[in-house]
């Protein structure tokens, strides 16, 4: 895994600072600590940062094709490189390496944009056709691999795979957007294609973008898209079997590498799966790793345990800190730009135990994305019959009555905290989920933002975020809100947490349950094999049985938390009260100061639990702090 740069005079041919794409090139320098490399001429400048994993004494970058027209820099693993490698000797190229970058040069000049078809991986990478005087972008189909690019006022266009690469150039603009801000507090991340900055942007998964020389206007094009369309309707045994035997073959391809391979094991349903997959596809124990924590209520590893017995694993288990909100400040040099979702905190402690034992993990994210895994999706669907029940003119008015006048119950048991459904039952269906995900609420964002930000905003609201996949998104309530989970949530929470959190640690990551012919095929799957009844990912879990405990498949799903609620009335009780009701918040303007004390003292008296809202908060006041 690796870190690439670039700058790219569109409109000249002017000289580019050697020095400047170095420090820009440095800068991603945990990306890459094996090599690192450079490439300049009249216009253009690439760099590379490389993270050795396949044929280790060559394939180093930026890479050259033979004829010496095409200059490629590369982030990504292509699994099916050896059989096009096959294919384009056939055609006529001959390679100097046995790695899949070499491929990636020659598939350019075989099929121009279109190479981007043939290739199944994780991937951002850029070319350079000297012959064309064309720069070409792309990104994998799912987001696993981050691009980030900019038009700067001086006619250069600059990218590079983390945010922090493109801030080392003088003028890239660092003023905020608006919009950015309510996109942040409504969904914990800002998701592409926008950045924090105002004309800084997030090649977007599944896109590709091609610049001329010269040429003044260009966007980027999608390549991709997932189409949930049920093809036919199998029983749940037949695609039970199906979906093993492609989840082995994505297992098995990414179980290709020159250095020490392992997995990260939970002990939930996707990574067990993964590790039961590769103990099957090895002959050797496989290294797996795990965290534990004190608390029994975040605490999995003993059904890792249960897995990693079964298998024989080389199983590493540590145990964090339950007060482990030492890396809050660093997360915010992590991610560049406002980010919330705090289990990237013991995600970047289970990526360092890793890589004491190896330098390729498989995980298992996007299990719960591609087969209906989260409890949400569930009540997504309770939610949407009952808006078939009743008429557009009874339901709206009758429930957005309802959950004005409902008490926000925090305390009480589950069955009595009704407010959120009632609220997301008066909306539509896409604004029902919306109202689901979002970690503060269309009031509460109402009442937090000071008038001066909402002037700004002009009445954007986050929910246009779904808005933009309105046309695409399926007609299956189900499908729909799996559809905007795989074009949001999981490349701008659950990918971006991994990638950076992986790769602070020089740790690559490969994910099988995002390959993606597999997850075209699960998008044709009926919905009630996916969710069936109350159980979510049914057809995967009736697929295991014979490979895991019913104990590690139908328990209830826990996820990677960690306990908020507790640190912020205890432990880190001050610096909240610092970061919320100090200076660095006060002077952007952008707040309410009296809802701000009002949420601190609300939360500290355990009258309210509003961790959400505070952390994500404290994450932007870091940002704030750390980064302008």
């Amino acid at each position: 895994m690796c870190g690439i740069v670039g700058i790219f005079d569109i409109n000249g041919k002017s000289e580019i600072d050697r020095d400047l794409l170095s420090r820009m090139n440095e800068s991603q320098f945990h990306r890459g600590p094996d090599e690192g490399g450079l490439h300049t001429e009249p216009g253009l400048g690439f760099g590379h940062r490389r993270l050795s994993i396949i044929d280790l004494s060559s394939g180093q970058q930026p890479m050259h094709s033979q004829d010496g027209n095409v200059v490629l820099t590369y982030n990504g693993e292509v699994y099916n490189f050896p059989d096009l490698r096959e294919e384009l000797q056939a055609l006529g190229y001959s390679f100097k390496t046995h790695c899949d970058t070499e491929v990636i040069l020659y598939a350019w000049q075989a099929w121009g944009e279109a190479c981007v078809d043939h290739l199944r991986g994780m991937f951002a990478f850029a070319i350079w056709d000297r012959a064309q005087q064309t720069l070409f972008l792309a990104r994998d189909r799912l987001g696993i691999k981050p691009l980030f690019y900019a038009h700067l006022s001086n006619g250069q266009f600059i990218f590079g795979s983390e945010l922090k690469a493109l801030k080392q150039h003088p003028l890239l603009p660092k003023n905020i957007d608006p919009t950015a801000i309510e996109d942040y507090f409504g969904f914990g991340y800002i998701p592409d294609p926008k950045t924090i900055y105002q004309g800084v942007y997030k090649l977007e998964p599944g896109y590709c973008l091609t610049i001329k020389h010269g040429q003044q206007n260009w966007q980027p094009r999608q390549y991709w898209d997932v189409k949930f369309e049920v093809s036919k309707n199998p029983d749940v045994n037949e695609a039970g079997e199906d979906l093993i035997e492609r989840l082995r073959q994505a297992v098995k391809i990414r179980m290709m590498a020159d250095v020490p391979l392992g997995a990260f094991l939970s002990g939930g349903v996707d990574s067990s799966a993964v590790v039961a997959m590769m103990a099957g596809l090895s002959p050797d124990p496989v290294n797996t790793c795990s965290i534990s924590f004190g608390d029994p209520k975040f605490n999995e590893s003993q059904f890792a345990a249960q897995v990693a017995d079964r298998y024989h694993t080389a199983h590493r288990v540590e145990q964090v800190d339950p007060d482990d909100f030492s890396l809050i400040d660093k997360l915010s040099d992590l991610y560049d730009e406002p980010y919330a979702d705090s289990s990237a905190l013991p995600t970047y402690r289970v990526c360092e135990l890793a890589k004491k034992q190896v330098t390729v993990v498989l995980s298992g994210d996007g299990g719960d994305e591609n087969l209906a895994g989260y409890r949400r999706h569930r009540w997504h669907t309770y939610e949407d019959r009952m808006r078939k029940l009743l008429p557009d003119a009874i339901r709206v008015p009758l429930f957005s009555t309802l959950g004005k006048i409902y008490p926000k119950l925090d305390w009480a048991p589950k069955f009595l905290r009704a407010k959120s459904t009632l609220e997301s039952i008066g909306r539509d269906s896409m604004a029902g989920y919306f109202h689901s995900v979002s970690i503060m609420s269309n009031e509460m964002r109402e009442q937090l933002f000071s008038d001066e930000l909402k002037n700004q905003l002009h009445g954007y609201q986050a929910i246009e975020v779904f808005r933009r996949y309105k046309k695409q998104a399926p007609s299956d309530p189900l499908s729909m809100v799996q559809y905007l989970d795989l074009k949001t949530y999981l490349p701008g929470d659950i990918l971006t947490k991994v990638d950076r959190a992986s790769m602070a640690h020089a740790l690559e990551v490969r994910v099988p349950l995002l390959d993606h012919k597999l997850v075209e095929w699960m998008a044709t799957l009926p919905p009630d094999l996916k969710l069936h009844g109350r159980e979510g990912k049914y057809v995967f879990k009736k697929s295991l049985e014979s490979y895991l405990p019913d104990d590690i498949l139908y328990r209830p799903k826990m996820g990677f938390s960690v306990p908020l609620s507790s640190w912020f009335r205890g432990p880190l009780k001050q610096r909240v009260q610092e970061a919320l009701l100090g200076d660095t918040l006060k002077q952007t303007g952008y707040f309410n100061q009296d809802l701000l004390q009002h949420i601190v003292t609300q939360h500290q008296a355990g009258l309210r639990d509003y961790s959400a809202p505070i952390w994500s908060l404290l994450m932007f006041e870091a940002f704030l702090r750390n980064n302008l």
